[in-house]
């Protein structure tokens, strides 16, 4: 069983190189850009939107809502760039992943927003 999860995992990380290489690539439509532009960002982001040490829902996200995003973004993109950016990932696969600082920074932002909103109800400023 554990196998098979290294394998699944390895996939996933293919997968995400090759939506990597599909967002830079001129053929594929606008819209097909933008989704894949924020699912490649939230998996390379190094914060969760729902941090792991929550207990089941932590990693409802890498387990659930990632692999569904990918799905749907790999439905949008034609299959001739498919194949061309399966063959750019194969290679990047070899590296290290890269970081997007910028969806991490906003993921901190969204978080930070709702402490502060939770602080205010909790201690209720009113006079």
């Amino acid at each position: 069983m554990f196998n098979k999860i290294k394998i699944w995992a390895r996939n996933l990380k293919k997968q995400i190189f090759i939506l990597y290489y599909a967002c830079k690539d001129k053929r594929v439509p606008w819209y097909a850009k933008l989704f894949t532009a924020c699912v490649v960002a939230y998996a390379f982001s190094p914060i969760d939107l729902i941090p792991d040490f929550i207990p089941i829902l932590g990693y409802l996200d890498d387990v659930i809502l990632l692999p569904l995003g990918i799905w749907l973004a790999l439905k949008m993109i034609p299959k001739n760039v498919l194949s061309d950016c399966e063959a750019k990932a194969e290679e990047r696969m070899k590296g290290t992943k890269p970081k997007n600082w910028i969806a991490g920074s906003i993921i901190v932002l969204i978080w930070g927003v709702m402490i502060v909103l939770v602080i205010i109800k909790i201690f209720d400023f009113k006079e």
